[in-house]
């Protein structure tokens, strides 16, 4: 591929003539990290015209924006975010929702700026950069597969952190919004995965980059898979158990962590490590119990459960993880097999935390809690439902990898305790008609039940 200019032509003007529009637009976007603080100021850090914004359009702008906004730890970088942007003389109707403004001054003045993604020929140009890689400007197109061309983009509305476009029904492409130095474990662990020979996760065909960023992901689209959250549901929905998927889903998930720890570095589990681990997971605690009095009277009980974890003379092994697994981070196929995907991991943490090595039961606790979820949404609750699936998860889990979560009872209640604690802030804060879910919770790690 040619390599082309890398910014705008007029890129000084560029951003301050878009900044009205992102002022009013960014915040409102779900997979905007800094909801509640206001936006102070913008910083341009790149601007790559993929489609050149020529006559009437469209033109395709792809731009690194850093949002500056109050209220941000000391020495810590103010937020990138990734956008792709379409510039059209006149918007045709059918693109009306995605509209962003009309820019007033500036190189584009006079122009329609509208969300790129929901432009049919604009996802279609980003598949053929993919399918052809090299260089533009900044970015970079890497590609391990011939793929087939002139596959129709849609758009999907179910992502939160991200955004998704699926080609064809054949691949997927994930665009991380939200963009941080280095390899995002998204692409850098299914990679490791396929050479490890594991096919619990879809291999990476293709993928852009700027720098060390990681910027988006092209996998095969699992059509005809349904996730285990739905199909949860639906066995609660129809009086009916949970438990051979849960089991099948133990197996998948060791055969995921023993290929991981098999292509990339571990660590021995020492004393030092698991007190280091268990003072996070009380600092953040103490945080929560700030944040959501409710927290409050159960806090030494949850304490207890911290130190009960740091005491452990330290067993077992760390690895890479998948880091924020749940149900709906798996998809189970017509024939049965169980797939796990999304492997950023929790996207508010910073990315090294997130590639750091790890105990494997903390995919395991985020697992459970899962399974709590599941029978909270079912009326009558149904807390046996959700024990005998966490069950046969952990066998299922024991006869893959010859090691039951079970049987290191103090890490694995810490870690569920940690993720519980997590739950009960962020549904406090987004959606406090289920916090009665993790509380319920919080009750029975404490002790108190």
């Amino acid at each position: 591929m040619p390599e082309t200019a890398s910014t705008t032509r007029a890129p000084a003007a560029l951003l301050p003539s878009l900044a009205p529009l992102l002022h009013e637009w960014l915040p409102r976007q779900r997979w905007f990290a800094g909801k509640g603080r206001r936006v102070t100021g913008f910083t341009l850090d790149a601007a790559t015209e993929l489609l050149p914004l020529d006559g009437t359009g469209p033109g395709l702008l792809h731009l690194l924006v850093r949002v500056e906004q109050p209220a941000r730890p000391a020495q810590t970088p103010a937020d990138c975010y990734q956008l792709l942007l379409g510039v059209r003389t006149q918007l045709p109707p059918r693109l009306a929702p995605a509209l962003i403004g009309r820019i007033r001054q500036g190189p584009l003045a006079g122009r329609a700026v509208y969300e790129g993604l929901r432009d049919p020929r604009l996802a279609g140009l980003l598949y053929e950069r993919l399918r052809t890689p090299g260089r533009i400007g900044p970015l970079r197109f890497h590609g391990s597969a011939t793929l087939p061309a002139s596959l129709a983009p849609r758009v999907l509305d179910a992502e939160q952190s991200n955004s998704s476009l699926v080609y064809g029904d054949t691949y997927i492409l994930k665009i991380f919004r939200r963009v941080s130095p280095g390899a995002n474990p998204d692409l850098e662990l299914p990679l490791a995965l396929a050479r490890a020979g594991c096919a619990r996760v879809p291999e990476p065909v293709a993928w852009f980059e700027t720098g060390a960023s990681t910027l988006g992901v092209l996998q095969p689209y699992l059509r005809d898979s349904r996730d285990g959250w739905r199909l949860a549901l639906d066995a609660l929905a129809q009086g009916g158990e949970f438990t051979s998927e849960a089991l099948a889903l133990g197996r998948a998930t060791a055969e995921v962590h023993l290929a991981l720890a098999e292509a990339l570095p571990t660590e021995k589990l020492h004393r030092a490590r698991t007190e280091l681990l268990a003072g996070e997971m009380d600092q953040r605690l103490h945080a929560a119990a700030k944040a959501v009095p409710s927290l409050l009277p159960y806090v030494p009980g949850l304490r207890a459960v911290f130190a009960a974890a740091g005491d452990t003379s330290g067993t077992g092994w760390l690895q890479r993880v998948h880091g924020d697994l749940h149900l709906g981070q798996t998809l189970r196929s017509a024939d049965g097999g169980w797939s796990v995907i999304d492997f950023e991991g929790e996207p508010a943490k910073p990315l090294a935390e997130r590639c750091r090595p790890q105990p494997a039961v903390r995919d395991v606790a985020g697992m459970l809690r899962s399974f709590d979820y599941a029978a909270r949404t079912h009326r009558p609750w149904n807390p046996e439902w959700a024990a005998r699936c966490r069950d046969a998860y952990c066998t299922g889990y024991a006869e893959a990898s010859g090691t039951d979560p079970r049987t290191d009872p103090a890490l694995l209640r810490a870690y569920e305790t940690d993720k519980a604690v997590y739950e009960v802030v962020y549904e406090a804060r987004h959606r406090p008609d289920w916090l009665p879910v993790p509380m319920a919770a919080i009750e029975r790690l404490a002790g108190a039940e």
